[in-house]
């Protein structure tokens, strides 16, 4: 192999820099404050991003005894936003020459299991999405003491985590709610999520809110686990329900969405002539049915970045970045305003009609 196609080293990096080696060290592991200047550190990483220079993480983590490791721990691996949330927080990991280890905590419920023989030995820090400080004690400590811990869209009136990030998701709901206003619903059911979480129980906080500064809007709620069969049966439920049908089912999320949707045709009905139907998150699955779904966009992959960042800068005793994550609503056709005519009668599953 020549010199020319021999992978760069760090003599390299410090030869173009015109710094030290131990300069370069410090730089490209993220322990250059207090110590380098601005000007200095970055003369050092455009020299590395010249020569192509990548450091031998293996080698280093030897040398300096620490795994460079992040825990993500999540509700669930099904669930398509938390693998874009991990893939946000793998990408700023890459960058710092971390990496990010994905573990799912039992049926997203509970106690979080240690995934390793000591947490705490293997890890550098913490990233939990959607779950309760609490869960993560067995990882953590009891006493939260020995690993940084940054909590994704969680309570942050609650104690124990060193950073947190979280969505504007009261935003998203009240502009979901004001969009089906806005077209003319005054009856509206919120099919909600039967997981006990923060973020489900801000959705539904934001949406009553958001209904009762309309004097003739009504909101009912129906419950389902979040999954498609479970919401076609709760929707088939609050649809037949006696008295005037509502028209418009707010759902916690575009899975609920799609079991609602599900919900309407076999009870005869359509979206959205004679029932609109909303989601939240935008997953897939929001263009995948017809008619497409009326939703809100999560920025998941920023989430994933803006956690990890958080743990980078917990460790380094820098002050994380603070302010909720902006939503966004998309509107599409699974949304309009009321039919103005006489209701189409329901048929139930079965055949009879009403």
């Amino acid at each position: 192999m020549t010199e020319q196609s021999a992978r760069p080293t760090s003599k390299d990096v410090a030869r173009a820099a015109g710094v030290s080696q131990a300069t370069v060290s410090l730089v490209l592991g993220d322990k250059w404050r207090g110590r380098v200047s601005e000007r200095t550190a970055g003369l050092v990483r455009d020299a590395a991003r010249a020569l192509g220079y990548r450091p031998n993480l293996a080698a280093r983590n030897l040398r300096l005894g620490t795994t460079r490791t992040a825990l993500l721990v999540v509700p669930a691996l099904t669930n398509e936003f938390f693998a874009r949330v991990y893939t946000g927080a793998a990408g700023v990991a890459a960058e710092h020459g971390f990496g990010v280890v994905l573990y799912p905590s039992p049926a997203g419920v509970g106690p979080a299991k240690d995934p390793f023989a000591s947490a705490r030995a293997a890890l550098d820090g913490v990233i939990a999405s959607s779950m309760a400080t609490g869960a993560l004690d067995a990882i953590r400590g009891s006493d939260g003491s020995d690993l940084p811990l940054v909590m994704l869209d969680s309570d942050p009136a609650a104690p124990g985590a060193a950073a947190r990030v979280n969505l504007d998701i009261a935003d998203g709901m009240r502009q979901i709610a004001g969009h089906l206003l806005a077209l003319g619903h005054r009856r509206l059911v919120h099919l909600s999520s039967a997981v006990a979480s923060w973020t489900f129980d801000v959705r539904a906080a934001a949406l009553a809110e958001t209904v009762r500064e309309v004097p003739d809007a009504v909101l009912g709620t129906v419950s389902a686990p979040l999954e498609v069969d479970a919401a076609r049966v709760a929707t088939e439920r609050a649809l037949t329900r006696p008295g005037p049908r509502p028209t418009a089912l707010v759902c916690d999320d575009d899975i609920l969405a799609a079991g609602a949707c599900k919900a309407v045709r076999r009870l005869g009905l359509r979206v959205p002539e004679d029932i609109s139907v909303s989601g939240f998150d935008d997953l897939a699955l929001a263009t995948a049915v017809e008619p497409e779904l009326t939703t809100v966009r999560l920025p998941a992959e920023r989430v994933g970045e803006r956690g990890m960042s958080a743990l980078l800068a917990v460790l380094d005793g820098r002050r994380p970045e603070t302010g909720d994550l902006p939503v966004t609503l998309v509107v599409r056709g699974s949304t309009a305003p009321p039919a103005a005519r006489t209701p189409r009668p329901v048929t139930r599953p079965g055949g009879t009609t009403e």
